[in-house]
């Protein structure tokens, strides 16, 4: 037996040691990426690999410093919406007073906007032959804390609402000549103009649109509309083809409340595509679900105290969405949301909530490899680039990460790329 036992752990001995000594060089050549003279030491940057079968950091740089995460805090609407919302929408609260049905949005994005399940509205309307909208209920502005006021005009920055219907958007297509707006409400608030337009612009105070037809390029295919409560319900009425009228009441403690469409896809649509105005809109959700009022500020400091009290350090958590630079986070608190999704959720589920590299998303046409090794929520904005989520490696571990760029001078484009090599180099060689 000792014949057999003693060679037998000197070779394990001998193994273990080979393999820390790969581990130090490898952990050597990852620390060279940050160092002096590096691409990375010329702006501020913020790393951390975390070994989720250990629980052990097994590299950082930084990562105790706090960042503007843009779209990467979609991970913490994503886990919050998980938490309190679990597998449906919160649509609309009621209440039936005769003839009449009274309703308050819960911020349910669904509503004739993009290909997801359609809340019947049909089926909770009924036999009332009026509907009385009021949007007493919501107490987050249209537009969140510390979004550009000149990203009115991009689809990324819809309007927030208590009942959104198209995803508060119009959209644009040329024909001929001239431009065709949907919904056709919209058509005859359109003008022309003789000003250099390459676009379809709106005026910021009124849903009035301007076209030059000489211009106009036509990149962009939808434009925000101004969110008004008798609009809502000129929309509403064409939609259901009941009578809507808008009065401000608040909502009453007697009343129901409708769960109409089913969550996953608007949260992976929210993660893969990184749509702001889901965004948005799910943390309007959330709110009304803990407290009956669309609160953004309410739910992200529930969130942070109970959920999320667990995080290294707490973020400043302004939206959903992340348009925001008010918000700031460090990367070891990002890993430790991935850290707390991936303990919720099994893996191929938490998965699909990540974009792919090279697959999916909006990593489709970066990270690519034979065998895909990024799962993870990007974010980025000007002089802002940054990466969150799960990365596979060569040896079949899988680690959770996050990779925080910000205040460089060059595209997001550079910045990417170097990300990229450092990525590559912990897929191959831990």
């Amino acid at each position: 037996m000792k014949k057999i036992f003693i060679p037998l752990l000197i070779s394990c001995c001998i193994s273990i040691l080979a393999s820390a000594q790969i581990s130090q060089n490898s952990l050597a050549q990852l620390d060279s990426a940050f160092g002096p003279q590096s691409f990375f030491d010329g702006h501020l940057s913020g790393f951390m690999l975390y070994d989720l079968e250990s629980k052990q950091v097994v590299f950082e740089k930084n990562s105790h410093v706090y960042q503007i995460p843009a779209s990467t805090v979609k991970l913490l609407t994503l886990f919050g919406a998980l938490q309190v919302l679990q597998d449906s929408t919160q649509t609309l609260r009621y209440q039936s007073a005769g003839d009449t049905l009274k309703i308050w949005g819960s911020g349910d994005p669904s509503w004739k906007y993009k290909d997801f399940y359609q809340p019947d509205f049909q089926k909770i309307i009924g036999n009332h032959s009026i509907v009385q909208f009021s949007d007493a209920n919501q107490i987050s502005p249209s537009f969140g804390y510390g979004w550009q006021w000149d990203d009115y005009f991009f689809d990324y920055a819809a309007e927030r609402s208590s009942l959104p219907v198209y995803g508060n958007l119009v959209q644009v297509e040329k024909i001929g000549d001239s431009l065709q707006l949907f919904p056709n409400f919209f058509q005859d608030r359109l003008e022309f103009s003789s000003q250099n337009l390459k676009e379809l612009e709106r005026d910021f105070h009124r849903n009035t649109f301007y076209f030059n037809p000489s211009t106009f390029l036509g990149r962009e295919k939808y434009l925000p509309f101004l969110v008004e409560p008798k609009l809502l319900t000129e929309l509403a009425s064409q939609e259901t083809g009941k009578p809507w009228i808008y009065k401000l009441d608040s909502l009453p403690a007697a009343h129901q409340h409708w769960r109409g469409a089913p969550l996953a896809p608007l949260l992976k649509e929210m993660m893969l595509f990184s749509d702001n105005f889901i965004a948005e809109q799910v943390l309007f959700m959330t709110s009304d679900k803990l407290f009956q009022t669309l609160d953004s500020d309410r739910a992200v400091d529930y969130l942070l105290k109970t959920n999320l009290s667990d995080l290294p350090d707490r973020p400043k958590w302004v939206d959903g969405s992340g348009l925001s630079r008010h918000n700031l986070i460090t990367p070891r608190s990002l890993v430790r949301v991935v850290e707390k999704l991936q303990e919720m959720l099994p893996e191929e589920q938490f998965e699909e909530y990540l974009a792919i590299g090279g697959k999916s998303g909006t990593l489709k046409n970066t990270f690519q490899a034979a065998d895909p090794y990024i799962f993870a929520k990007t974010g980025s904005m000007t002089a802002s680039y940054n990466l969150a989520g799960l990365v596979k490696t060569k040896s079949g571990k899988t680690y959770a990460f996050a990779f925080m760029n910000s205040n460089f001078p060059f595209p997001v484009s550079a910045v990417r790329k170097e990300v990229e090599k450092v990525m590559l180099q912990v897929r191959d060689h831990f």
